[in-house]
């Protein structure tokens, strides 16, 4: 079924009727100075937020106060039209259930009928893991060809080390690093620190880098960031991102490794050892244990697998 066209009014030339595009812009300023949500959070309600006003600008009711559920199941279906994967779908139901709830705070509309929507069923998908050996061999892969080899292996190792996701490592700073006591400190998200426990290899790699290379990328800018560019700025998520993916391609890892693979391979490998799964939820910066439980999933996969291919009439 066709969406509905937006009504245009008689007067529609004189009055302007404001719509989400209006409010956008203090709806990310409620999520940054009352929510205190993540910067690429907040990118990504932008994001979403900006495709649903561009929708409701063509199919929308001319007033706030008269969207029904049949113009977000409208919307949703649009989505799908447009290939959205499930996930993707239901991120941005969450953004407009987040985005109505502003508008109700700020007394612009009444209620959210956008709440009596369910999201699309997800399917669970396993977190994809490397073994530990291949872990070792990422880490190894930084070499002489390499511009900077010991920042590239810190790099790699702290992600392995402690877990931490790529803009976390990103936002460390030196003041964060505590080699004397083998931990650092982290900002995850909603601005909540947590201390991470650091490997001996991890503490030596670390100390390599800072003595040998860090001097030098900061030679000129002064910045306290831990991990530097070539230009002495902060090292970004890409760039980390793209170190990953070139490293991995040099042990002959698949294309589908991220820094997020080192995260998830982490907290498989901690179970496996014995961890129990709150002090790994901790470790994570989890905010539900639910996050923490899919792990469990995982790891009990791999042994599945394992008895199938070792047991005699697995």
């Amino acid at each position: 079924m066709p969406p509905r066209k937006r009504p245009v009014a008689a007067n529609a030339a004189k009055v302007t009727i404001p719509g989400p595009a209006d409010h956008l812009g203090g709806f990310l300023h409620y999520l940054q100075a009352e929510c205190g949500l993540a910067g690429n959070t907040i990118v990504a309600y932008r994001r979403d937020l900006t495709r649903f006003s561009a929708w409701y600008q063509q199919h929308g009711p001319g007033r706030l106060q008269e969207v029904t559920l049949g113009d977000f199941t409208d919307y949703l279906a649009d989505l799908r039209e447009a290939s959205y994967a499930v996930s993707s779908q239901a991120r941005h139901l969450v953004s407009i259930k987040m985005f109505f709830r502003y508008l109700m705070l700020e007394g612009i509309v009444q209620e959210s009928v956008a709440d009596l929507l369910n999201a699309p069923k997800l399917w669970q998908q396993l977190p994809k893991v490397l073994s530990p050996e291949k872990v070792d061999q990422l880490i190894a892969a930084p070499g002489y060809d390499d511009r900077f080899p010991l920042r590239d292996r810190a790099i790699l190792a702290l992600l392995y080390a402690t877990g931490c996701r790529a803009s976390e490592v990103c936002h460390l700073t030196l003041n964060d690093l505590k080699l004397e006591e083998s931990f650092c400190r982290c900002v995850g998200k909603g601005n909540k620190e947590r201390l991470v426990s650091l490997n001996p290899f991890a503490v030596r790699v670390l100390r390599d880098y800072l003595e040998h290379e860090r001097p030098r990328l900061g030679a000129t800018s002064g910045d306290m960031a831990l991990f530097l560019s070539a230009r002495g700025r902060p090292l970004c998520r890409i760039g980390i991102w793209k170190l990953v993916k070139r490293c991995a391609a040099r042990v002959g890892i698949s294309k589908e490794v991220s820094p997020h693979t080192l995260r998830h391979s982490f907290a498989t490998h901690m179970l496996a050892g014995g961890a129990e799964i709150r002090a790994l939820q901790e470790l994570m910066g989890h905010a539900s244990i639910r996050t923490t439980q899919i792990y469990t999933h995982v790891e009990h996969s791999r042994l599945k697998s394992i008895h199938e291919r070792c047991h005699p009439r697995g």
